[in-house]
């Protein structure tokens, strides 16, 4: 089975399934690649952020939403990042920018860590937009 690229916590899964339930539709992320947002992973819902083909699909969560939770990179951020697994935990605060978590007093946060050598050579693919 390969190895996922992207994975999730507990407690921002349980954020996940309240403002799936909040705002009725299903949820994305794109993981920012600087400017005003640093390196936050965006939530949106599905629709609202709209991919393209220059747009890494880096994995699919289960957050228990009832559908996969789909999460995006830039292709140059994803240059930077194919060593890197990511998880998407929370943290008190509010962060910069767009993401929809910013009314609950939350924010979305990437905690990351290489991949080993032996996960490096069993990797899920990757698709682009």
């Amino acid at each position: 089975m390969p190895h996922a690229r992207v994975a999730l916590t507990e407690e921002a899964a349980a954020l996940l399934r309240r403002l799936r339930t909040e705002h009725d539709q299903p949820l994305m992320f794109h993981q920012s690649g600087g400017c005003c947002d640093g390196s936050a992973p965006m939530c949106y819902t599905q629709g609202t952020f709209l991919t393209g083909s220059s747009d890494v699909l880096l994995g699919e969560l289960d957050a228990g939403t009832g559908e996969p939770v789909p999460v995006w990179i830039s292709q140059a951020q994803f240059e930077y990042w194919s060593h890197t697994h990511l998880t998407i935990d929370v943290t008190a605060g509010r962060g910069a920018g767009f993401s929809i978590e910013g009314p609950t007093g939350h924010r979305f946060v990437i905690r990351s860590r290489l991949f080993t050598d032996e996960e490096s050579q069993d990797l899920e693919p990757v698709r682009t937009g």
